[in-house]
């Protein structure tokens, strides 16, 4: 798997981590994340593209450009095609251009696919379903925001991915509230699969907090999608998360 990552192309959007490998620690990691709060604000998708129109599709293009060049942008769809069952239910949450979702769907899998930025949903329907890119089962492309419960697709899906720094972006005051909406959209013996960048402004406590609170319980860590070892210094989380058990049903908000 190569290294490519789009953060080195000023990229604010997932994935650092892309192809799959745990990369090179940044100078940010010597801190110790697993016990020490993050003090940089999150910065969310909408305050992003709010102050730069032409953000979405610089990023549309910067993706291209990678794969154009030759770059791995399938490593997190093989992660999750290797966890499911043929013909899994799977969500793409935080779809971005659609490279996950498209991948599974071209495997066989039933996917669907949500993302809170309109012109990046309309690039992925464009390209990889009504274009002629468009291979396997259609994926079902909607525009929503993860952390309101009438957005989200209802599923209920075996996988559900949320690759790169897709929840690094959502506002602390919503962090939660979306764990809960994903959680109540997995099967009973569902997995919720995330990945992020600790140093982005949300701490592995802060994240296993919110977790709980939303009914969700941290099942393995890994530091990227080549499932390399966890360790105090990692400063990329690859979560995979199960129902609590015997915990009680979530709440749109993520209360127990």
């Amino acid at each position: 798997m190569s290294s490519i990552d789009p953060m080195s192309l000023s990229t604010p959007r997932p994935s650092p981590r892309v192809s799959g490998t745990s990369g090179t620690p940044s100078a940010q990691s010597t801190r110790n994340n697993q016990h020490t709060p993050a003090t940089a604000a999150t910065t969310t998708w909408a305050s992003v593209t709010g102050a730069d129109p032409e953000h979405s599709q610089r990023y549309i293009a910067r993706w291209e450009a990678i794969e154009g060049g030759g770059g791995d942008i399938d490593g997190e769809a093989r992660l999750i095609d290797a966890m499911a069952p043929r013909g899994a239910r799977i969500l793409d949450a935080g779809a971005g251009t659609g490279r996950v979702a498209a991948h599974l769907s071209a495997l066989g899998h039933q996917v669907s696919a949500v993302d809170i930025d309109p012109q990046l949903v309309a690039y992925a329907r464009q390209r990889y379903t009504d274009a002629e890119e468009s291979v396997g089962l259609p994926v079902a492309w909607h525009t929503g925001d993860l952390a309101e419960e009438s957005e989200v697709p209802a599923g209920p899906f075996d996988l559900i991915v949320s690759a790169g720094n897709v929840l690094a972006f959502i506002p602390d005051a919503a962090h939660r509230q979306a764990l809960g909406v994903l959680a109540s959209r997995l099967d009973d013996a569902g997995r919720l699969v995330v990945g992020f960048g600790l140093q982005r402004g949300r701490s592995l406590d802060a994240f296993r907090q919110d977790a709980t609170a939303a009914g969700l319980q941290v099942s393995q860590m890994f530091a990227g999608w080549d499932l390399q070892p966890f360790t105090e210094s990692s400063d990329f989380l690859v979560a995979v998360l199960v129902r609590a058990i015997g915990g009680n049903e979530t709440t749109q908000a993520g209360e127990r």
